[in-house]
Protein backbone atom coordinates (compact mmCIF):
# COMPACT_ATOMS: atom_id res chain seq x y z
CA UNK A 1 0.00 0.00 0.00
CA UNK A 2 2.84 2.26 0.82
CA UNK A 3 4.44 1.60 -2.57
CA UNK A 4 1.23 2.40 -4.40
CA UNK A 5 0.88 5.69 -2.56
CA UNK A 6 4.45 6.66 -3.51
CA UNK A 7 3.76 5.89 -7.22
CA UNK A 8 0.62 8.01 -7.15
CA UNK A 9 2.48 10.91 -5.52
CA UNK A 10 5.30 10.73 -8.09
CA UNK A 11 2.84 10.77 -11.01
CA UNK A 12 1.12 13.83 -9.53
CA UNK A 13 4.44 15.65 -9.20
CA UNK A 14 5.32 14.83 -12.83
CA UNK A 15 2.01 16.22 -14.08
CA UNK A 16 2.47 19.41 -12.10
CA UNK A 17 6.01 19.93 -13.39
CA UNK A 18 5.18 19.22 -17.10
CA UNK A 19 4.43 22.55 -19.01
CA UNK A 20 1.29 22.92 -21.19
CA UNK A 21 3.03 23.31 -24.54
CA UNK A 22 -0.10 23.24 -26.76
CA UNK A 23 -1.94 26.23 -25.23
CA UNK A 24 1.17 28.47 -25.15
CA UNK A 25 2.02 27.81 -28.83
CA UNK A 26 -1.49 28.62 -30.08
CA UNK A 27 -1.54 31.99 -28.24
CA UNK A 28 1.81 33.08 -29.71
CA UNK A 29 0.63 32.12 -33.22
CA UNK A 30 -2.56 34.27 -32.95
CA UNK A 31 -0.63 37.33 -31.88
CA UNK A 32 1.79 36.93 -34.81
CA UNK A 33 -1.02 36.65 -37.34
CA UNK A 34 -2.70 39.81 -36.07
CA UNK A 35 0.54 41.75 -36.19
CA UNK A 36 1.18 40.56 -39.76
CA UNK A 37 -2.28 41.66 -40.89
CA UNK A 38 -1.87 45.06 -39.23
CA UNK A 39 1.50 45.48 -40.92
CA UNK A 40 0.04 44.76 -44.37
CA UNK A 41 -2.86 47.17 -43.77
CA UNK A 42 -0.46 49.91 -42.74
CA UNK A 43 1.72 49.33 -45.80
CA UNK A 44 -1.33 49.37 -48.08
CA UNK A 45 -2.66 52.61 -46.65
CA UNK A 46 0.76 54.20 -46.92
CA UNK A 47 1.04 53.20 -50.60
CA UNK A 48 -2.49 54.44 -51.30
CA UNK A 49 -1.79 57.79 -49.69
CA UNK A 50 1.42 58.16 -51.68
CA UNK A 51 -0.20 57.18 -54.99
CA UNK A 52 -3.32 59.39 -54.71
CA UNK A 53 -1.53 62.66 -55.64
CA UNK A 54 -0.18 60.95 -58.75
CA UNK A 55 -3.35 59.30 -60.03
CA UNK A 56 -5.99 61.86 -58.98
CA UNK A 57 -5.73 63.87 -62.26
CA UNK A 58 -6.87 60.72 -64.07
CA UNK A 59 -10.14 60.67 -62.07
CA UNK A 60 -11.00 64.38 -61.71
CA UNK A 61 -11.59 67.14 -64.28
CA UNK A 62 -12.16 70.85 -63.66
CA UNK A 63 -14.38 72.87 -66.00
CA UNK A 64 -14.43 76.67 -66.18
CA UNK A 65 -17.61 78.72 -66.02
CA UNK A 66 -17.92 78.92 -69.81
CA UNK A 67 -17.11 75.22 -70.40
CA UNK A 68 -19.26 72.09 -70.42
CA UNK A 69 -18.27 68.43 -70.79
CA UNK A 70 -20.15 65.79 -72.77
CA UNK A 71 -19.25 62.49 -71.05
CA UNK A 72 -19.30 59.11 -72.78
CA UNK A 73 -19.21 55.88 -70.76
CA UNK A 74 -18.21 52.85 -72.79
CA UNK A 75 -19.09 54.86 -75.92
CA UNK A 76 -22.56 55.88 -74.71
CA UNK A 77 -23.74 59.18 -73.27
CA UNK A 78 -23.42 59.14 -69.50
CA UNK A 79 -26.33 61.54 -69.10
CA UNK A 80 -28.31 62.38 -72.22
CA UNK A 81 -30.19 65.23 -70.56
CA UNK A 82 -27.43 67.48 -69.27
CA UNK A 83 -23.74 68.07 -69.83
CA UNK A 84 -21.27 68.21 -66.95
CA UNK A 85 -19.95 71.45 -65.49
CA UNK A 86 -18.96 73.97 -64.50
CA UNK A 87 -16.69 72.96 -61.62
CA UNK A 88 -15.27 69.54 -60.65
CA UNK A 89 -16.62 66.22 -61.87
CA UNK A 90 -15.33 62.66 -61.54
CA UNK A 91 -14.84 60.04 -64.23
CA UNK A 92 -13.34 56.58 -64.58
CA UNK A 93 -10.17 56.29 -66.66
CA UNK A 94 -10.33 53.85 -69.60
CA UNK A 95 -14.11 53.67 -69.09
CA UNK A 96 -15.24 57.30 -69.45
CA UNK A 97 -14.23 59.87 -72.05
CA UNK A 98 -15.43 63.44 -72.41
CA UNK A 99 -15.34 66.35 -74.86
CA UNK A 100 -15.04 69.96 -73.71
CA UNK A 101 -17.40 72.48 -75.32
CA UNK A 102 -16.90 76.26 -75.18
CA UNK A 103 -20.14 78.21 -74.67
CA UNK A 104 -18.69 81.65 -75.42
CA UNK A 105 -19.61 83.59 -78.55
CA UNK A 106 -17.14 83.01 -81.37
CA UNK A 107 -16.70 84.65 -84.77
CA UNK A 108 -16.40 82.96 -88.14
CA UNK A 109 -15.16 84.70 -91.29
CA UNK A 110 -17.01 83.90 -94.50
CA UNK A 111 -14.38 84.08 -97.22
CA UNK A 112 -14.80 86.56 -100.05
CA UNK A 113 -16.32 85.02 -103.16
CA UNK A 114 -17.57 86.26 -106.52
CA UNK A 115 -21.34 86.48 -106.86
CA UNK A 116 -23.85 87.79 -109.38
CA UNK A 117 -26.59 90.11 -108.18
CA UNK A 118 -30.17 90.11 -109.40
CA UNK A 119 -29.37 92.89 -111.91
CA UNK A 120 -26.41 90.86 -113.33
CA UNK A 121 -23.55 92.69 -111.63
CA UNK A 122 -20.52 90.65 -110.54
CA UNK A 123 -19.40 91.51 -107.02
CA UNK A 124 -17.12 90.06 -104.34
CA UNK A 125 -18.74 89.83 -100.90
CA UNK A 126 -17.46 88.59 -97.53
CA UNK A 127 -19.13 88.47 -94.14
CA UNK A 128 -18.60 87.65 -90.46
CA UNK A 129 -20.81 85.44 -88.27
CA UNK A 130 -21.30 85.57 -84.50
CA UNK A 131 -22.46 82.30 -82.91
CA UNK A 132 -22.47 80.37 -79.64
CA UNK A 133 -23.38 76.86 -78.47
CA UNK A 134 -26.50 76.60 -76.32
CA UNK A 135 -26.80 72.76 -76.31
CA UNK A 136 -23.40 71.03 -75.97
CA UNK A 137 -24.82 67.52 -76.46
CA UNK A 138 -26.35 68.40 -79.85
CA UNK A 139 -23.21 70.29 -80.90
CA UNK A 140 -21.13 67.12 -80.33
CA UNK A 141 -23.53 64.28 -81.18
CA UNK A 142 -25.59 65.73 -84.06
CA UNK A 143 -22.88 67.36 -86.21
CA UNK A 144 -19.23 66.41 -86.59
CA UNK A 145 -17.77 69.94 -86.66
CA UNK A 146 -20.35 72.64 -85.99
CA UNK A 147 -17.99 75.51 -86.82
CA UNK A 148 -17.03 74.14 -90.22
CA UNK A 149 -20.62 73.19 -90.99
CA UNK A 150 -21.87 76.67 -90.07
CA UNK A 151 -19.17 78.35 -92.16
CA UNK A 152 -19.91 76.28 -95.28
CA UNK A 153 -23.66 76.76 -94.96
CA UNK A 154 -23.13 80.52 -94.52
CA UNK A 155 -21.18 80.71 -97.77
CA UNK A 156 -24.00 79.11 -99.77
CA UNK A 157 -26.63 81.23 -98.01
CA UNK A 158 -24.70 84.43 -98.70
CA UNK A 159 -24.47 83.54 -102.38
CA UNK A 160 -28.21 82.85 -102.51
CA UNK A 161 -29.22 86.09 -100.76
CA UNK A 162 -26.91 88.22 -102.91
CA UNK A 163 -28.36 86.59 -106.03
CA UNK A 164 -31.84 87.65 -104.93
CA UNK A 165 -30.81 91.28 -104.29
CA UNK A 166 -30.01 94.13 -106.65
CA UNK A 167 -26.79 96.08 -106.35
CA UNK A 168 -28.45 99.23 -105.01
CA UNK A 169 -30.29 97.18 -102.39
CA UNK A 170 -27.08 95.42 -101.42
CA UNK A 171 -25.30 98.74 -100.92
CA UNK A 172 -28.05 100.88 -99.38
CA UNK A 173 -30.12 98.31 -97.46
CA UNK A 174 -27.38 96.25 -95.86
CA UNK A 175 -29.22 95.95 -92.54
CA UNK A 176 -32.09 94.13 -94.23
CA UNK A 177 -29.65 91.79 -95.97
CA UNK A 178 -27.87 91.07 -92.67
CA UNK A 179 -31.13 90.29 -90.90
CA UNK A 180 -32.22 87.94 -93.69
CA UNK A 181 -28.88 86.08 -93.55
CA UNK A 182 -29.06 85.77 -89.76
CA UNK A 183 -32.58 84.35 -89.74
CA UNK A 184 -31.83 81.74 -92.44
CA UNK A 185 -28.54 80.55 -90.90
CA UNK A 186 -29.90 80.49 -87.34
CA UNK A 187 -32.86 78.35 -88.41
CA UNK A 188 -30.53 75.85 -90.12
CA UNK A 189 -28.08 75.58 -87.20
CA UNK A 190 -30.72 75.26 -84.46
CA UNK A 191 -30.82 71.40 -84.68
CA UNK A 192 -27.03 71.44 -84.08
CA UNK A 193 -27.41 73.25 -80.74
CA UNK A 194 -25.86 76.41 -82.23
CA UNK A 195 -27.37 79.89 -82.02
CA UNK A 196 -26.38 82.50 -84.63
CA UNK A 197 -26.74 85.89 -82.96
CA UNK A 198 -25.66 88.16 -85.85
CA UNK A 199 -24.38 88.18 -89.42
CA UNK A 200 -22.62 91.22 -90.88
CA UNK A 201 -21.69 91.79 -94.52
CA UNK A 202 -18.21 93.32 -94.30
CA UNK A 203 -17.23 94.44 -97.81
CA UNK A 204 -18.81 94.58 -101.26
CA UNK A 205 -16.11 94.86 -103.94
CA UNK A 206 -17.20 96.08 -107.37
CA UNK A 207 -15.37 95.69 -110.71
CA UNK A 208 -13.20 98.63 -111.75
CA UNK A 209 -15.45 99.65 -114.66
CA UNK A 210 -18.47 99.56 -112.38
CA UNK A 211 -16.66 101.74 -109.86
CA UNK A 212 -15.91 104.30 -112.60
CA UNK A 213 -19.50 104.24 -113.81
CA UNK A 214 -20.82 104.74 -110.30
CA UNK A 215 -18.35 107.57 -109.71
CA UNK A 216 -19.49 109.28 -112.94
CA UNK A 217 -23.11 108.80 -111.96
CA UNK A 218 -22.44 110.23 -108.53
CA UNK A 219 -20.69 113.24 -110.08
CA UNK A 220 -23.60 113.83 -112.45
CA UNK A 221 -25.99 113.56 -109.55
CA UNK A 222 -24.00 116.15 -107.62
CA UNK A 223 -24.01 118.53 -110.63
CA UNK A 224 -27.75 118.07 -111.05
CA UNK A 225 -28.37 118.88 -107.42
CA UNK A 226 -26.10 121.94 -107.65
CA UNK A 227 -28.00 123.24 -110.69
CA UNK A 228 -31.32 122.68 -108.97
CA UNK A 229 -30.12 124.54 -105.91
CA UNK A 230 -28.81 127.41 -108.09
CA UNK A 231 -32.07 127.61 -110.04
CA UNK A 232 -34.09 127.61 -106.86
CA UNK A 233 -31.90 130.42 -105.54
CA UNK A 234 -32.39 132.49 -108.71
CA UNK A 235 -36.14 131.88 -108.56
CA UNK A 236 -36.30 133.05 -104.98
CA UNK A 237 -34.20 136.10 -105.86
CA UNK A 238 -36.49 136.94 -108.79
CA UNK A 239 -39.55 136.69 -106.57
CA UNK A 240 -37.94 138.96 -104.05
CA UNK A 241 -36.98 141.50 -106.77
CA UNK A 242 -40.51 141.42 -108.11
CA UNK A 243 -41.92 142.04 -104.69
CA UNK A 244 -39.43 144.90 -104.18
CA UNK A 245 -40.37 146.48 -107.53
CA UNK A 246 -44.05 146.27 -106.74
CA UNK A 247 -43.45 147.87 -103.37
CA UNK A 248 -41.41 150.72 -104.88
CA UNK A 249 -44.03 151.28 -107.58
CA UNK A 250 -46.64 151.79 -104.91
CA UNK A 251 -44.46 154.40 -103.09
CA UNK A 252 -42.79 157.02 -105.43
CA UNK A 253 -40.68 158.34 -102.59
CA UNK A 254 -39.07 154.95 -102.22
CA UNK A 255 -37.88 155.12 -105.85
CA UNK A 256 -36.24 158.51 -105.29
CA UNK A 257 -34.52 157.19 -102.17
CA UNK A 258 -33.22 154.18 -104.09
CA UNK A 259 -31.92 156.52 -106.82
CA UNK A 260 -29.98 158.59 -104.31
CA UNK A 261 -28.50 155.46 -102.74
CA UNK A 262 -27.35 154.29 -106.14
CA UNK A 263 -25.71 157.64 -106.92
CA UNK A 264 -23.93 157.55 -103.57
CA UNK A 265 -22.57 154.05 -104.26
CA UNK A 266 -21.32 155.10 -107.69
CA UNK A 267 -19.58 158.17 -106.26
CA UNK A 268 -17.58 156.04 -103.86
CA UNK A 269 -16.13 153.91 -106.68
CA UNK A 270 -12.82 154.99 -108.28
CA UNK A 271 -13.93 155.09 -111.89
CA UNK A 272 -12.91 157.67 -114.53
CA UNK A 273 -16.34 157.59 -116.14
CA UNK A 274 -19.53 157.83 -114.15
CA UNK A 275 -22.95 157.37 -115.70
CA UNK A 276 -25.85 158.90 -113.82
CA UNK A 277 -29.07 157.05 -114.45
CA UNK A 278 -32.13 159.25 -114.88
CA UNK A 279 -35.32 158.49 -113.07
CA UNK A 280 -38.07 156.97 -115.16
CA UNK A 281 -40.45 159.90 -114.54
CA UNK A 282 -37.85 162.35 -115.90
CA UNK A 283 -37.46 160.23 -119.00
CA UNK A 284 -41.19 160.24 -119.34
CA UNK A 285 -41.24 164.04 -119.24
CA UNK A 286 -38.55 164.24 -121.92
CA UNK A 287 -40.49 161.87 -124.16
CA UNK A 288 -43.64 163.91 -123.68
CA UNK A 289 -41.84 167.20 -124.64
CA UNK A 290 -40.48 165.63 -127.78
CA UNK A 291 -43.90 164.56 -128.89
CA UNK A 292 -45.29 168.12 -128.36
CA UNK A 293 -42.65 169.57 -130.65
Amino acid sequence: ATGKEEDINMSRELKEETPIIGHSGSADGGEGLLSTIARFIFIGLSMLISIVPIVWPFFIAILKEYERAVVFRMGKLDDAKKAKGPGIFYFLPFVDSFVRVDLRTVTLDVQSQEMITKDSVTVKVNAVIYLNVYDPIKAICVVENYRLATSLFSQTTLRSVVGESELDELLSQRDRVNHKLQSIIDEATDPWGVRVTAVEVKDVHLPLNMQRAMASQAESERERRAKIISAEGEMQAAHQLQEAAETMAKAPGAMQLRYLQTVTNIATEKNSTIVFPLPMDMLGGIKAGGKME
